[in-house]
């Protein structure tokens, strides 16, 4: 028995060579698409899977003269630089000022391009719809160094929002970054002006695949824009709302230290230190990669959760998920 092959084993091996053959031709076919593949998979396998084996670093204390390999392992079974972090007394005040930085970016951010998106495919004039759309996304094309330097010279005490506050009486009188309850509010409201528009673009872009049959039934049964925009352009783009939305719950721990560090001060530093801030200068300003690399590996491993979470629970209340 064991030296006869069977039914199943011949139409295996068929399958095999049919799928081989198949994935060969449709690379003959698009060999042009596959050739621009290449950079987009060296590019990731270069900068992003390459790297991961370094994150074993988190688990010993790093010496550079011994390599990755030959540190030794930290305390703790290795755990040593986790138990380091969760016991210092910076711990509470960065995971709270990164949540509660990400939770309000998200409530705001998330619903805006939404809500852009619908009024400009609602508007009629061509000329006009393009004109908001380019400068609502223009904004995000700015170096992040020039907005930061044009939130503190607007944010400061001779500028016209403390003028404003000034005027309905609050007494401003200092740069309103040196304030660590101001912090939270400006950083979202130039997020917000940063990212709108940008994020627009894809919900733009779904909208333009809705079948326009689907508004005229609607406008036969005597629906208005209204009852349309609630019953057709929504479930239309209700896929892509639900893929971001899992994917931005899923980047709540990730805040970009680039900007908190450019808006960092000590007066601020209660509200605006998080995690991200916190790796940048354990690991590049003291030099304690190891230490550094346990938080960075601590915060990816809750955003991964979150994207297990997030995509369950859409999962079973939609029907739609990553996967």
């Amino acid at each position: 028995m064991s030296g006869k092959t069977t039914t199943a084993d011949h139409t295996l091996a068929g399958h095999s060579k049919s799928l081989g053959k198949r994935l060969s031709n449709d690379f003959v076919k698009n060999r042009g698409a596959y050739l621009m593949l290449i950079p987009v998979l060296a590019f990731f396998l270069i900068f992003h899977y390459r790297p991961m084996y370094g994150a074993i670093i988190a688990f010993k204390d790093f010496r550079p003269n011994l390599g990755i390999l030959g540190s030794p392992w930290t305390s703790h079974y290795g755990f040593g630089h986790f138990v380091s972090f969760f016991n210092s007394v910076f711990f509470n005040r960065t995971l709270q000022n990164t949540l509660i930085i990400s939770i309000s970016t998200l409530v705001f951010s998330f619903p805006l391009p939404i809500i852009l998106a619908l009024s400009i495919n609602e508007v009629k004039n061509r000329y006009f719809k393009k004109t908001v759309q380019t400068l609502s996304y223009m904004p995000h094309f700015i170096s992040l160094v020039v907005v930061c330097s044009m939130v503190m010279l607007f944010t400061s005490e001779t500028a016209f929002i403390a003028q404003i506050m000034n005027f309905f009486g609050f007494n401003v009188t200092s740069n309103l970054l040196n304030s660590a309850d101001a912090f939270v509010p400006i950083y979202v409201v130039t997020a917000l002006w940063r990212t709108t528009g940008w994020s627009a673009i894809i919900y733009l872009a779904a909208l333009s695949t809705i079948n326009t049959e689907l508004y005229e039934a609607a406008r036969v049964d005597g629906a208005g824009r209204f009852k349309q925009t609630l019953h057709v352009t929504l479930p239309g783009i209700s896929t892509t709302i639900i893929l971001l939305l899992i994917l931005a719950i899923g980047n709540i721990m990730n805040i970009g230290w680039e900007k908190i560090v450019l808006l960092y001060n000590e007066f601020n530093a209660p509200s605006s230190d998080v995690i991200a801030s916190f790796v940048f200068r354990r690991g590049l300003v003291h030099g304690d990669f190891s230490f550094a690399t346990a938080v960075g590996l601590f915060n990816s491993a809750i955003n991964f959760v979150l994207v297990l979470i997030a995509n369950g629970i859409c999962r079973k209340a939609t029907g739609s998920g990553l996967w």
